[in-house]
C-alpha cells in the first residue's frame, strides 16, 4: 500500500466533539513521507501536534520504517503541578493510551515537563498558572494500523485536558463531520 492509502483513514478520522483536529503542513526533511495533524481541545483546555514519519528504507534511530512524534500541552491546577509524581503520571497516560488503542510499538522516548509561571511588574495582577507538556515519540511496528496511534495521541490529549473518558460502546458526536 502507498503512504497515501495508509494515511487516508487518519485524514478521515472523526474526533469527539470537544476536540478540533486539523491536517497541517508536515516537516519535509525528516523522512521521505510525513503527515502532520494539530488538535485543540475546546476552551483552550489543551493543544497538541502529531507527526507521522515514514521512510521505506527505515532509519536506524527509529528501529523501523515509521515514527510517531507527538506533543500535548494542557493547563493544570497548582496542586497538580506541585505533585512530584506528575511526570510519571504523564508518561503512564501515554503508555496507557497506546495500550488501550492496541498500538504495536517499540522504542518509546520522551519527556514530561511542568511549567509554573508567576507574574511580576505590570503583570503582577495575573493569576499564577501551570502547564503540563508531554513530548514523545515511538516506532509503530505495524504500518497498517496507524489510525490506532493517532487515536492514542488524541486520548492522551483528552486526558491532559481533563476530559471524561467515553465509555465503551458509546459514540461521540463529532465536530469534524
Amino acid at each position: 500500500m502507498s503512504f497515501e492509502q495508509l494515511t487516508a483513514p487518519i485524514l478521515a478520522l472523526k474526533t469527539r466533539s470537544e476536540i478540533l483536529l486539523e491536517a497541517v503542513p508536515a516537516p519535509q526533511k525528516l523522512a521521505p513521507h510525513a503527515l502532520a495533524m494539530t488538535a485543540d481541545v475546546l476552551e483552550d483546555a489543551a493543544t497538541g501536534r502529531f507527526v507521522l514519519l515514514h521512510d521505506p528504507a527505515g532509519q536506524q534511530g527509529w528501529g523501523g520504517q515509521w515514527r510517531c512524534v507527538t506533543f500535548a500541552r494542557a493547563a493544570i491546577d497548582a496542586e497538580m503541578a506541585s505533585d512530584p509524581l506528575l511526570p510519571n503520571i504523564g508518561w503512564a497516560w501515554l503508555i496507557e493510551a497506546l495500550k488501550k488503542n492496541s498500538c504495536e510499538f517499540i522504542s518509546p522516548s520522551g519527556t514530561v515537563t511542568r511549567v509554573e509561571s508567576a507574574s511580576f511588574g505590570d503583570l503582577k495582577d495575573r493569576e499564577e498558572d501551570s502547564e503540563m507538556e508531554i513530548r514523545a515519540s515511538w516506532t509503530p511496528t505495524n504500518g497498517e494500523n496507524l489510525l490506532s496511534h493517532v487515536s492514542a495521541w488524541l486520548e492522551l490529549l483528552g486526558m491532559t485536558a481533563g476530559l471524561e473518558p467515553i465509555p465503551e460502546g458509546v459514540s461521540s458526536i463529532s465536530r469534524n463531520s
